[in-house]
This record gives structure tokens, sequence and C-alpha cells, in this order.
């Protein structure tokens, strides 16, 4: 089995190189969109491997693994679905993805204790976005931090920096509570 990176750069000079990115990493990128935009998730995977497909030949191995690039696509690609429906209502934040795409309420479901989950959902919702999407990224997405940090552009040390902070406030926020099940081990 190919490494994923090598199958990238591969797909840039033959397409058929492509296809085993799609079988081995659709299930995550589709998780990663129905947790931010439930209604919207299955066309916006499939406007993420349009984009991955049509930019395949901008990967750079020197700047991280393909799992990272993917997830910054699928990132790029809910951001432009997100401007468009603001657009549309003239919202700041669409209302549809509030009430639907809170996902904080999915939260919940992911936790053991449920009594922790109104508690977490206040703490991430109190975190600036940049911390709250790296913990995401890492917690829910299970990727490093430095796939991570690739994903939002910012450099690895900086996505460590921020994700120690966003783990501090939500420790003092829950009072405390161990959030190694959710957190993972950043050190």
């Amino acid at each position: 089995m190919d490494p994923d990176e090598d199958l990238l750069v591969r797909a840039a000079r033959e397409p058929a190189a492509f296809e085993p990115l799609v079988d081995r990493h659709s299930v995550a990128l589709h998780g990663y969109l129905v947790r931010r935009a439930p209604t919207a998730a299955d066309d916006l995977l499939s406007e993420v491997w349009l984009q991955a497909y049509a930019t395949r030949h901008t990967y750079d191995v020197a700047r991280g693994s393909a799992r990272g690039w993917l997830f910054g696509v699928a990132r790029n690609v809910l951001a432009r679905h997100w401007q468009t429906v603001s657009r549309a209502t003239g919202a700041s934040q669409p209302a549809s993805e509030v009430s639907e795409g809170d996902p904080w309420q999915a939260v919940d479901q992911r936790l053991d204790a449920a009594a922790m989950g109104p508690e977490l959902r206040v703490g991430l919702a109190r975190l600036p976005e940049a911390e709250r999407e790296l913990l995401l990224l890492v917690a829910w997405e299970q990727l490093t931090p430095t796939e991570a940090a690739v994903v939002v552009g910012i450099p690895a040390g900086t996505a460590r920096s921020r994700l120690h902070r966003a783990r501090t406030r939500l420790r003092v926020a829950l009072s405390g509570t161990t959030l190694t099940n959710l957190t993972g081990d950043f050190a």
C-alpha cells in the first residue's frame, strides 16, 4: 500500500493515483464536515474532492502530510460555504449552521460523562476560534498538532501553544476536570 504522500505527488502526473486517497479519507473528511455543517456535509464532501483533485499539483510534501493537506482543503471549502450562506441570509453566522451544525451539540454524544456536556459546550464556545478549531481538529479528527497546524496555516509551534492554552482554559472552565479523553495528550 502506497503512502498517502506518494499517491498525492504521483496523482499530479497520474490521475488514477488519486483514487485510493478518496477511499482512505472520505469517512474522516465527511465526519469533519458533518460536525460543522450537517445539512450540507454530503455536498461539501463532493466539493472537497473536486477541489483537492483540481489542486493536487499544489501539494508539497515538505509542508506536511497528505491528510493534513486534505483537511486544509476541507476547511477552505467549509469556510466558503459559510461565507456563501452568510451572504445569502445577511447573517454574520449562518442560522442553519448555528441551529443544526452547532458542533458543541455533538460533544454530548462523544463523552462518557454526559453531565460534563453542557459545561464543555460553554467552555468550547468561549475559546477563541483559532484555539477551538485546533482543539477540535486534534480531538475529533485525530490529527496531530503538526497536521492541524497545516490545516489552519500556522507554524507547528504556534499550534502547540494554542492547543496548550485551549486545554488550560477548558480545565479552568470545567473546574479542573481531566480532559484527556477529549483532547488527548499534546505534550
